[in-house]
Order: structure tokens, then sequence, then C-alpha cells
């Protein structure tokens, strides 16, 4: 066919658990044509290798490599057979020669174990239409590829390889098709290489592509070389991965560069536990653990560490019991907490005043007023929070739910308006935006888009460039963590109103720090007004009435109530089960809710039976199942249709007009199997393009983790409790829960985890020191 031997496009092979040679390029494999192959020749007993294209598959996982797929061996009538075992990198359409061994399994019966693999070119008209159209190449689906093997017949792969330009003859390829085709197919080669050399040492195909997108040509040279870099520059590489890759390359066990990397990634991972340091004794025990080295080698690369400019910073600062601790901090962590603190100190201490008007104003005269407007008098808590908010420069606003919270922040903004003040309002989330716009009749937008955050994290606003604003209203301030909480603080111009609004008893924020508990900690120089007293409208509310039983260790009443049920289930697979029939059929044709937009399946962990993982595939076969005439893409272990509720599971700035952000949620609107790429509606109404190489970003959410769940507000909620989840099973976890629901809550499970989770307080106050910098910073 005239091609170069050993072309990345051309055949490849790959051996599970086989590393690559250590100098070199991978080596080549001579191509073979499409054939049927069964011969046991030259193998070792009960070898056998098989040839066949591979039509689908079934499954896969990414982390291990373990595949089931059904591929085409060419008998006809339609058969598929059935293979397993590691095809880490085989796409659908692709032809394989496959070395293993047939074998049968009891309930799916006779199917062939893969070693390993060699991808072929298909040699015949039919099979190179099926390889173009599968959805290899973006841009070639099955009309284009059908079109193209008609122009050029068997010469159409040579063509590709060598003389891509003349695409441009085939009937319906413009200019810009075809620049785009020659683009992906140029891509998809050299992918394909990088892939080849990570597949020996374990890389899974989707961890490949973005190693690729960030490195290029550099890839191999840098997994080869540098590999606890790809720890730090590639999303979804830990320490571990980038650890198994390094012993593959034969970096030594003991590298003062992988202790170095161990000790960043522990405090890293203590970090997404909500820490913002880490006690030196127990950061070097955590490593010495992790890294199974002498402790000696530890302090010693910890030592170096501290004395890098990029390195990690050491501090002492009173620990969680006032004691004075040795604290270790990832470099931004540090930044960002000492940052916090001096601008929340110098917003407080700003002379000038963006709302003078309040600072005389007549309250008796304002709050009637007010009362006239909004029909309603406030409660004496409630005035004394609205005095404060319009007459100090920072302030929090804390409760429960039907505590008033709601009207109080409404009333702040209504004086602030009758007074011309310019009012910005803010939320963490796009649904807690939008709730916070329809309460106040004004403008609201996320965090991220106030600030217009830029690629790289930087903020357009900050404290050389503050907001336009005299006061800055951000709701559900218990989800601000750290890194963010600073971002926003620093664009607060000199002399404007900071009101900070949450419920410090809900779970602090998914992100490291305790934010809202710091500034709410005893002798913060931070006034607050804490609302107690529940409204008569919210006390006929079983929701309300619950959640504040909850949050004082009683447990909720589950009978006799409108709006709060409970349906026991002591088996947690039972309690799956009836999750998802209660969230999908029961709900919406008792109430009339729509599953997917109303109905919220919130789980205490995301593993097990009733975890939010396992849910999610039941409740997709419920409300959103698989269909003939619906396009489908498998990714991974996963399957996205048209209509699935999903999230993003990773803050990307340069997706969208100012970024996508972790725990956005939308719908699947559109999915282009030619274009490979599908789009998402978020709930900020804004459409975003995904390809499909980046589908890792995404997550199905018919049912999320309570964690994820901060911020939002949904009109139903059904929370599985089992004992099987005991771990997670904390009072504050519940009432999270049960606080996302403004009509009906759903318990399913058993009542012995239900009173467990309401009798169990989180256990300790993370590791941050912002209420010991806020006071000033200094140890007694």
């Amino acid at each position: 066919m005239g091609h170069v031997a050993g072309s990345p496009i051309f055949p490849t092979s790959y051996r599970a658990g086989e590393p690559p040679p250590r100098h070199g390029p991978a080596p080549a494999v001579r191509p073979v044509r499409y054939r049927r192959v069964m011969s046991n020749e030259g193998r070792g007993p009960g070898s056998a290798v098989l040839e066949g294209v591979l039509e689908r598959i079934t499954y896969a996982n990414e982390e291990s490599g373990y595949t089931v797929a059904r591929v085409d061996t060419g008998r006809g009538a339609g058969d598929l057979l059935t293979v397993v075992g590691s095809l880490l990198g085989a796409q659908p359409g692709e032809s394989l020669r496959m070395e293993g061994r047939w074998g049968s399994h009891p309930q799916y019966g006779k199917q062939f174990t893969v070693d390993n693999y060699t991808t072929l070119l298909p040699a015949t008209i039919q099979g190179i239409r099926r390889y173009l159209g599968s959805g290899l190449v973006k841009g070639i689906g099955p009309v284009f590829a059908d079109r193209i093997t008609q122009h050029f017949g068997l010469d159409t792969l040579r063509i590709l390889e060598d003389a891509p330009a003349r695409l441009i003859e085939v009937p319906g390829l413009g200019p810009k098709r075809t620049k785009n085709i020659i683009a992906a197919w140029e891509e998809q080669k050299a992918i394909k290489e990088v892939m080849v050399f990570l597949q020996g040492v374990g890389v899974s195909t989707s961890i490949a592509v973005r190693i690729y997108k960030k490195y290029g040509d550099a890839s191999i040279s840098v997994v080869r070389n540098q590999p606890y870099r790809l720890a730090a520059d590639v999303w979804g590489i830990g320490f571990l991965t980038a650890d198994k890759i390094a012993q593959a390359v034969g970096i030594p066990h003991d590298s003062p560069d992988r202790v170095k990397a161990g000790l960043q990634y522990a405090l890293s991972q203590s970090s997404d536990q909500g820490h913002c340091y880490l006690p030196e004794e127990r950061l070097i025990a955590d490593a010495v653990k992790l890294l199974q080295v002498d402790t000696g080698l530890v302090i010693e690369c910890l030592a170096e560490l501290a004395e890098d400019p990029e390195g990690v910073v050491r501090e002492t600062v009173p620990g969680p019991e006032g004691t004075p601790v040795t604290a270790v901090y990832l470099i931004p962590f540090h930044r960002a907490e000492l940052s916090l603190a001096g601008q929340l100190r110098r917003l407080l201490r700003a002379e000038e005043d963006r709302m003078p008007a309040f600072r005389d104003v007549p309250w008796d005269r304002a709050l009637g007023w007010l009362a006239d407007r909004t029909g309603a008098s406030l409660a004496p808590e409630q005035e004394e929070a609205v005095r404060l908010a319009l007459t100090r420069k920072v302030a929090v606003l804390t409760g429960g739910p039907g505590c008033g919270k709601s009207f109080t922040v409404r009333s702040i903004v209504e004086l602030a308006r009758a007074k011309k003040a310019k009012v910005v309002l803010a939320a963490p989330t796009g649904r807690a935006a939008k709730r916070l716009a329809e309460l106040t009749g004004a403008e609201a937008s996320t965090v991220h888009r106030l600030l217009e955050l830029k690629p790289g994290g930087d903020a357009a606003y900050d404290r050389d460039r503050p907001l336009d604003a005299d006061l800055v209203v951000v709701d559900e301030a218990s989800m601000l963590d750290l890194l963010l909480a600073n971002k926003l603080v620093k664009a607060v111009a000199p002399g404007a109103h900071l009101l900070l609004v949450g419920d410090v008893d809900q779970l602090p924020s998914v992100g490291a720090g305790e934010v809202l508990g710091d500034l709410l900690a005893p002798g913060s120089p931070v006034p607050a007004v804490r609302l107690t007293r529940i409204f008569r409208q919210a006390q006929e509310s079983g929701v309300v009435t619950n959640a504040h039983r909850i949050n004082a260790g009683i447990p909720p009443r589950t009978e006799g109530l409108p709006d709060f049920f409970l349906f026991s289930e002591e088996e947690t697979e039972d309690a799956a089960r009836v999750a998802v029939e209660v969230a999908a059929r029961r709900i919406p044709a008792r109430f009339g809710l729509d599953p997917r937009r109303d109905v919220q399946v919130l789980a205490p962990m995301h593993r097990g039976p009733a975890g939010a993982g396992a849910l999610n595939g039941l409740l997709q076969q419920a409300v959103t199942p698989a269909r003939p005439d619906l396009p489908e893409k498998r990714f991974g272990g996963r399957v996205f249709r048209v209509g699935d509720k999903v999230t993003q599971i990773r803050n990307n700035y340069e997706k969208g007009a100012n970024g996508v952000f972790n725990g956005t949620v939308g719908v699947v609107t559109a999915l282009d199997t030619v274009e490979q790429r599908l789009t998402v509606r978020t709930d900020e109404d804004e459409e975003v393009a995904y390809d499909f190489d980046e589908l890792d970003e995404l997550a199905h959410a018919y049912a999320v983790t309570i964690h994820r769940s901060q911020g939002s507000e949904y009109p139903a909620v059904v929370i599985p409790v089992t004992m099987s989840a005991w771990m997670m099973l904390q009072r504050n976890l519940l009432y999270t829960a049960v606080t996302r629901a403004r009509k009906l809550v759903v318990l399913v499970g058993s009542r012995r985890a239900i009173a467990q989770a309401v009798r169990t307080v989180s256990a300790g106050r993370r590791f941050t020191a912002l209420a010991f910098r806020l006071t000033g910073g200094t140890l007694v």
C-alpha cells in the first residue's frame, strides 16, 4: 500500500503489563492485511489468535484497562463474538489481531480473553468504509466514509497518509472540512504513537490523550524522563499514577524527586479533604506510609522543599486545640490564607464609605418604608442584620431554613437600592445565583462569572481593578473555599460593603478551608447576626421542622407529614432499588414533578450499591434509556445520551464564556458522532461543547453526593441512608441533604442509619489558620 512501516497510524502492538523499551521509540510492527486467523502455531498451550473488527465496547474500566467488547470476525449473519481483557486504546471500527485464549463464561457463554493485541489496517473496501465511518477520525462519519471509499477505493488509506489534500476531490468535501479531516488524521496518528508507549506503563486512553494535548511531540520524553511532572501538569494524574509510570521507566524507589513529589501529593490530598495545611508530624507519617521509605529521607526532603521558593511553607500556628503546631502548607494555600485575612482587615478598617447615607439614617422611618414596600415587618434580629450590612464594611448573616435569611437579604437590597447604591449579587453555583435573582428581582451571577476568571485561574477583577459595587452580597457562603473567597474579597473595592450569607451548620466547602466558620469563630473581628426564630409559615413545613430537629440532634418525624417520608429498607440493594423507583416513577406520578429537572437523588457517598455512581446507572436506565434512534457515546464505563443530566467535575477556565466550574449541572442537548462532540446546556443557560476526549470532565448527575449538592436547591430530594455508608453518616451531612429540598424529602433506608447520622457530630475541625490570622496572627 506504499506506506512507511512503523508509521504510528499503522499496526502497533501492546502487551498487557509489559513496559516499553527504556530507550528509543516503540518498536515498529509490520502491517498485516485483514484476515481471520485461529492458529496456535508457535504459541503456548491453549493460546490462540483471533482477528476481527471491533464493533463496540460494552464496558471499559479506565483504571485497570479491563474491557468487554464485541468483535465481528467475518462469519457473516451478523454474528458478533465477545472478547474480554486489556484493550486500552482500541477504538470501534479498528481491525485487531488479538492473542489470547478461548474460554466460556457461565452467564455469557463463549468468549475470547485477550492478552495483547495489534491494530491492523483493513484491506477491503467494506472494511475501510467501516473503519473510517466509526468515528475514529473526527469529521468523517458513515456518509463521508462511503463517499471517500467510493472515490478512492482500496487506495483510500494510502491517500489519507501520503496525499491527504486530494480529499477535496470527493463530492461534498469542501476546503474547510478537508482541512479539519487532515488535522484530525494527523493528531490521531500522533496520539496513537504516544498511546502505545503509555499503555506499556498502564496509562488509560483518556489520560494518554490529555498527556499528548499537554506536551505534544515531547510527551514520550517527559513521561520517560520527568514522570512526576505529570501529577502537577495534567488533570486526572495524581501522584499514584505518576509513581506507577516512574517505576515502569526505572526511577529509583528512594529518589529524592519521588519523595518530594510524594510529600506534595500528601498535602494535595489533605486539601481535597478540606485542610489548608497539615501538622508537620502528621505529614511526615503520611509520607512514610505512602512512599514506604525511611523517615530520615522524608525529613531531609521536606527540609529541601521548605527551602525551595516553589516548594512548601513551614510556619508555627495554633492547632485545632489551640496549642502551637508546625504547619506545612502548599504555597497557594499559604498565600491565599494570608491574603484573605489581610484583605478582610483592610475592608473592615477602610475610612471611606461607599454607602454613607446609612450612617445617620432614621431607622424607624426606613424600616417603616420597607414594611410598606414588602408587605411584612422584620423581626428584631432581622432588623439588626439589616443595619449591620448597611453600616459595617464586612458582615455575616447566618441561620437555618425558615428563619428569614432570604427576606432579610431582600430587605437589605431594597434599602440599598432606595439610596441609589450599586448592588452586586453572587453565589457559588448557577442554581443559587438564579434563586438569589428571583428573590431580589435583580441580576445575580456565579462568583466565577462575577470575577471573570480566566485560563489559569486569574480573575479580571482584583485589588488593582475592583468591582464597581457599593454593596456585594454573596449567598450560600458556606460553599466558599479559601482560594475562591480570597479572589472574591480581593475584588471588593475599599469602602464597599461585603455581606456573606449562609448556613454555617451545613457541610463546609468542598475545597480547602472553612471560611464561613472561621469568620464566625470566637474573637473574629467580623460582625455577624445569627437568625434563630423559625417563622410560623415555615413551622408548617415538615422539611423545615425536620431540618431543625436533625440539627438539634433529634430524629426527624417521618409519619403524618405531607412533605417528608421514609421508605424503610434494611438492605442496601433494596434501598437503592426503591430510591430509583421513587425518584423516577412515584414522585413524578404523585406530585407531577419532572424526574430530571425537579427530583434529585442525594447519596452520602459515591461508591457502593446505594452510592451516587451505582444509582446514576440505574436512574439513567429509568429516565433516559437506550433507544435505537437515540445517539450515544460510551466513554470508559459510562454512556452519554441526549437528555442525560450531567455535572462538570473539574474547573475548566477555557470552556464557555467565562469557564465551566466544578459542580456546574446541565443536560446533554446534542451528540454528534461525526464531529465527536456533545453539547450541554448548563443551569446557567449556556451551551457548552465537549469533544469526546474531554468526557472525563463530565459525570452523570441523576444522583450526586450530598457534598456536591451544596448551594443547590431542588423541589424534591430522595436520600438513601443505609448502614453501608456508616462512616459518612454525620449530622451535618444529613442536615445539608434535607435543606436542599424546597417542597419534598423522601428518605430511603434504615431507621438505625438515620439515627446514627443524627447523633454523630462531625469529628474535628479542618486544619486552617484563617481565624488566627484575622485576629492579627500573633502567638501568645
